[in-house]
């Protein structure tokens, strides 16, 4: 996949990790970028297309679907953190977080799936995360939903294959975006996160792992979870 001459569409390109790919896409050649938000006028990027864009809302994203019917490469940047866990927490947040990252993520990809084909194939990249793997106590709805985003990228990556499409998934650790203001622990510049999923996706990788903790955290699922989690 080439960056360069492709029609791009970037979720969740009005901050953090978001904006950076619209910008580095630009950077690095593409025809046309359309960056996209539920409130576009929160979008200030030179050279971009804005467009409203509401992954959790099935006609806004069938809108997209037919305004941006050139895309041959399909960023999924768009998240929520709602900060809840699965067994006390607000059934409401639990499931907004999946209507998030697992349907609001596979209703893009069901929407552009056939954009995509008559383009000749091109690439989808979904921004997962490193609690894709592993949960955590105070964010679990957002690990499972992460968990579940996962998997759905291994398994629609099987069904686009015949149509020439490649699937990246995305693992990273905590960045320095807005998500997560307040946390104290080492942040990735969001800059480098967009970049190492842009090289990827043009290397053809079915997977980017962005940072050495996401790396640990993969390596542990071969080993019995008590020792991942007496560590951590």
């Amino acid at each position: 996949m080439n960056i360069s001459g492709s029609v791009a569409l970037v979720t969740g390109a009005n901050r953090g990790i978001g904006s950076h790919f619209a910008r580095q896409l630009l950077e690095r050649g593409a025809k046309k970028v359309y960056a996209t938000a539920r409130d576009p006028q929160r979008i200030d990027l030179p050279g971009v297309e804005a467009l409203p864009l509401d992954i959790t809302d099935p006609a806004s994203v069938a809108a997209a679907a037919r305004a941006a019917g050139d895309v041959t490469l399909l960023i999924n940047n768009a998240g929520i953190a709602t900060y809840s866990n699965l067994v006390t927490g607000d059934l409401d947040k639990i499931r907004l977080e999946m209507d998030t990252h697992f349907y609001g993520t596979l209703g893009m990809i069901r929407a552009f799936a056939p954009v995509l084909a008559a383009g000749g194939g091109g690439a989808i990249v979904n921004v997962l995360s490193a609690l894709s793997w592993f949960a955590y106590d105070g964010a679990n709805a957002y690990a499972a939903a992460k968990a579940a985003a996962w998997n759905l990228t291994n398994g629609v990556r099987l069904e686009l294959r015949g149509q020439g499409t490649l699937v990246t998934g995305v693992h990273l650790g905590a960045a320095a975006t807005d998500m997560m203001a307040g946390y104290e622990g080492d942040l990735l510049d969001p800059a480098d996160v967009a970049r190492a999923a842009l090289d990827g996706v043009e290397a053809g990788s079915y997977e980017v792992v962005v940072d050495a903790w996401s790396a640990h955290v993969k390596a542990s699922l071969s080993g019995d979870p008590r020792a991942f989690y007496d560590a951590a």
